[in-house]
């Protein structure tokens, strides 16, 4: 018996030894056929970011220093630009909730053959190129614009509005832009949502409306969130837009940046402009997965 027992032990420790050897060489495999996928990465995005870093502490004599961020520190104006940054992202989003919410839930609500046809309309929008449905918007808003002339027209307002070259062309544009990425999260969520939670809450009483703010709406909040925080982060580096439609009185950190390069030829105070802005991007990043965890956010309400 304590042969056997011998043996036992040594053929355990032998098994557990070609375990640990088998999973050694499947890290490695691993490891080699993501090596490529990790050559990608480290060639198009830490070697930019790493130059990015490198050149804001680069003065304007070509020496190393802290210049670049002592200037955002001390001058107001930075300061007012990444104000108005993150005032022109909050609201974005908070007008593409608005809009983009109901939409998805009707859409939601429709049978599949309507639905789909609903998320073609919504998708549509890319198929067009960013810059021309920009210059279209700044057609259509302008002083002599079709809207204009048409609230004259129909007798709604006297004069001309001011729907451009201000902050109300600018929202307007990028709520336009930025929609479908609210759409789209929101609605797989909510498509992925097993009505069945419904009809129990029917059948213990609940109606419509108290349904759908104790079931629905809770189970729909992760694609909520995922699709206003993918708006919020995509507005805090909007260039094209702001800058047709702002008419350069709405300045955000994008195209202080663009200045920056193209008026000054100061590289490093671009790079240190990019370089906040990326860290601030990833503080917001960081605060959103301290409430909601990111597999919740991109696996919908069905979970």
């Amino acid at each position: 018996m304590a042969v056997t027992s011998i043996d036992t032990g040594m053929a355990e420790r032998s098994n557990a030894r070609g375990l640990r050897s088998d999973e050694r060489l499947e890290r490695w495999r691993l490891f080699g056929l993501s090596s490529p996928a990790l050559l990608i990465v480290l060639v198009i995005l830490l070697i930019p970011t790493g130059w990015l870093f490198f050149v804001s502490f680069i003065g304007a004599d070509g020496s190393y220093s802290l210049e670049n961020y002592e200037r955002m520190i001390t001058r107001r104006s930075y300061a007012r630009i990444f104000q108005t940054t993150f005032q022109v992202s909050l609201l974005t989003t908070g007008l593409c909730i608005l809009i983009g919410y109901p939409l998805a839930y009707f859409m939601s609500q429709l049978p599949t053959r309507w639905a789909n046809l609903c998320l073609i309309t919504v998708l549509l929008p890319f198929w067009t190129s960013l810059l021309v449905r920009t210059y279209a918007w700044l057609v259509l808003l302008q002083r002599q614009g079709l809207v204009n002339e048409w609230g004259m027209t129909l007798g709604l307002w006297q004069e001309p509005l001011r729907l451009v070259h201000n902050m109300n062309g600018t929202l307007i544009g990028m709520v336009h832009i930025m929609l479908p990425f609210l759409i789209l999260p929101v609605y797989g969520g909510m498509r992925a949502i097993d009505r069945d939670y419904l009809k129990a809450a029917a059948n213990l009483g609940a109606s419509p409306a108290r349904a759908f703010w104790t079931v629905f709406f809770p189970l729909s909040t992760p694609g909520l969130f995922a699709g206003a925080l993918m708006v919020f982060i995509l507005c805090l580096g909007f260039f094209v837009t702001p800058a047709i439609l702002g008419g350069g009185r709405v300045i955000l950190v994008s195209m202080q940046i663009v200045s920056n390069i193209e008026l000054f030829v100061n590289w490093g105070a671009a790079s240190a402009l990019g370089v906040v802005l990326l860290v601030l991007t990833m503080m917001v990043l960081w605060i959103a997965s301290r409430f909601v965890r990111l597999e919740q956010m991109t696996g919908g309400g069905a979970r």
